[in-house]
């Protein structure tokens, strides 16, 4: 079985969020990720973590939260600036807090225009933060309308224009699902350049058990590939949190 991971900004909601890491360490995690760690005061992070022996595998950029705003600024044409300056915040974020991965949001754009910018940019912040490995990840665009990384092959021509050792793809079930319709090959295609897994359900984004999409198998099959990295429950519980982590325990073959 995968190292698992629990997303903390959707796992554990009836929660405080201060007490979401003591309730995943009870669960069984030894992992968390955070999309958007910028409304709580690093130290207080920090410290959760530290109490509960748990590694802070992700955080995205830009920062705050983007709820109702834009979807970063990374492949915007005209918005270099506003891109390194959120990308410095996020880094520092990612530095005192010891995230693995810093995920890159390429925001609302299109064209060729907008995919030179997306390019630049990761150059930049690749060259910036040699030391911190980076994400980029395709959305579907029905859940991100107007989101310029919702392509799979798009994004292997720009991992592969800015060929840098630091930048890697991250493969989300959900999204290579809603885009693709068959995520076995996506992966097969794609799993070279992943550096990181998120998990839904399909095609509800709860718990990653039942519906058309076989987990277990799923699951078999990132063994066989010898993917080694974290695969992050990334999805909305239908009900109690503890009480949908049945997918957690290995299913008979």
């Amino acid at each position: 079985m995968p190292k698992f991971a629990a997303n903390l900004t959707m796992l554990f909601n009836e929660l405080p969020f201060e007490e979401r890491f003591d309730a995943a360490r009870e669960a069984g995690f030894d992992a968390v990720e955070i999309l958007f760690p910028y409304d709580c005061p690093a130290r207080e992070t920090l410290a959760a973590l530290r109490r509960n022996g748990l590694d802070l595998v992700l955080i995205n950029t830009p920062p705050p939260n983007y709820t109702g705003g834009p979807r970063g600024f990374a492949a915007i044409p005209g918005g270099r600036d506003r891109f390194q300056h959120d990308f410095r915040r996020s880094l520092r974020y990612a530095d005192t807090l010891g995230a693995g991965l810093l995920h890159i949001m390429a925001g609302a754009a299109a064209g060729s225009d907008a995919k030179a910018t997306f390019i630049e940019n990761l150059k930049w912040a690749t060259e910036f933060a040699p030391k911190q490995r980076l994400t980029i990840e395709p959305i579907n665009s029905d859940d991100m309308p107007g989101y310029f990384l919702s392509c799979f092959d798009l994004a292997a021509e720009v991992l592969d224009e800015v060929s840098a050792p630091n930048l890697a793809l991250q493969f989300d079930t959900y999204h290579a699902f809603k885009i693709t319709g068959d995520v076995s090959s996506c992966w097969e295609t794609h799993n070279h350049r992943v550096g990181h897994i998120q998990i839904g359900g399909i095609p509800d984004r709860h718990e990653p058990s039942g519906g058309p999409f076989d987990y277990p198998a799923f699951f078999r099959q990132l063994d066989a590939s010898g993917y080694a990295g974290h695969v992050s429950a990334e999805y909305h519980p239908a009900r109690n949190t503890i009480k949908g982590l049945g997918w957690l325990k290995p299913q008979p073959i």
